[in-house]
């Protein structure tokens, strides 16, 4: 690495807008600080795309702090990268080397159309959400800690499942499409809970039965989801959902 910094190859997924195909372009940005993230590498390359009078990459980010999960992008074949339980914008430079050649895609599934670029419609996860991922008993004020005893262990459980932020790496990751991990977070943070009882097996059909109308895959067990989780969600959760399916199916 020169004085000046690493010079990183890229080849970006291009697309334009609607139905149109994509190809991937070749890209150079050179002055990369080791200490840099991912985004900010992009930023530059943006930067000097729109100096010379060309369209800049489009690509999601928000919080840049690894919370919410709007970074997702396929570096290098991985979804987010190729560092364990890290999102796109928690990825640093020095991970790369001086001259390296790195591919950049949109999280592929059919289920995510690519909008622009390196940008994917995720609005299916909002729509199973919708069918469940809730209470809809009106609480009132918060009441107190101790009101509703929780057994540690489930609430160990259920805090773990709701670590999912929704990103959608397990849906790139996964050879099926499948979004299994993210139902079944959504499905069990609640079903540890006694919070979630008087909805439980309304709520595990109804989710399902979007995942199956979002045209998502089938779960075969592969694991490549929890392997590329940036919260690293169990697959535990899976076996759980398919439970609270299966009570739902017959309680109904």
């Amino acid at each position: 690495m020169s004085d000046q910094g690493m010079t990183i190859h890229l080849k970006i997924w291009r697309q334009a807008r609607g139905a149109a195909s994509g190809r991937f372009v070749d890209y150079t940005v050179k002055n990369v600080q080791p200490e840099m993230s991912f985004l900010e590498m992009l930023d530059i390359l943006n930067e000097d795309l729109v100096k010379k009078g060309e369209e800049a990459v489009e690509f999601d980010s928000d919080c840049r702090e690894g919370i919410c999960g709007t970074c997702g992008l396929v570096i290098k074949g991985t979804a987010h990268g190729t560092h364990a339980a890290t999102t796109t914008c928690e990825v640093r430079m020095r991970s790369f080397r001086d001259g390296e050649t790195v591919t950049v895609e949109p999280f592929r599934a059919g289920p995510f159309p690519i909008i622009k670029d390196l940008v994917v419609d995720r609005a299916a996860f909002d729509r199973i959400q919708q069918k469940g991922g809730y209470v809809t008993a009106n609480v009132g004020s918060a009441p107190d800690g101790n009101a509703v005893p929780v057994a540690k262990e489930a609430a160990d459980k259920a805090m773990d499942a709701a670590a999912c932020i929704g990103c959608g790496a397990c849906v790139a990751a996964c050879p099926n499409a499948s979004a299994s991990l993210f139902v079944s977070a959504k499905i069990s943070q609640l079903a540890w809970l006694p919070h979630g009882e008087p909805e439980r097996s309304r709520r595990a059909l109804a989710m399902v039965a979007q995942m199956d109308a979002e045209g998502f895959g089938d779960c075969s067990n592969h694991g490549e989801c929890e392997a590329v989780c940036p919260k690293e969600i169990s697959i535990e959760n899976i076996a759980k959902m398919r439970r609270e399916y299966i009570r739902g199916a017959f309680k109904g």
